[in-house]
């Protein structure tokens, strides 16, 4: 009996809470790739940052503040429409992988 509550709570908890999509998956889902390049080096046009190395605190908090509308200069509009889609844990995760691109 114990074992079969133990399963299900097992099972419960698995549905719950779905897994995080890693930096390099969100990256492409999110569409990043369509502005900031394949590798995060070679952005669409030169106005847009190289993301590729980013210290990963720094590109958080400028996903953050755009996703709030803190930022709303430069090129951010282009990211406002994107960065409702994401959320924070997302933004996190994004940030990392960022800053672990060589």
């Amino acid at each position: 009996m114990k074992l079969k509550l133990i399963l299900a709570a097992t099972a419960a908890l698995a549905f719950a809470a779905p897994a995080m999509a890693d930096g390099k998956a969100l990256y492409l889902e999110k569409t990043c790739v369509a502005c900031h390049g394949k590798d995060a080096k070679k952005p669409l046009t030169p106005e847009y940052p190289k993301l590729a190395g980013q210290n990963a605190k720094y590109a958080e908090r400028q996903m953050l503040d755009i996703k709030s509308g803190a930022r709303a200069n430069g090129n951010s509009a282009a990211m406002k429409g994107v960065m409702h889609l994401v959320s924070e844990a997302e933004i996190k995760e994004l940030a990392k992988y960022l800053s672990e691109i060589k």
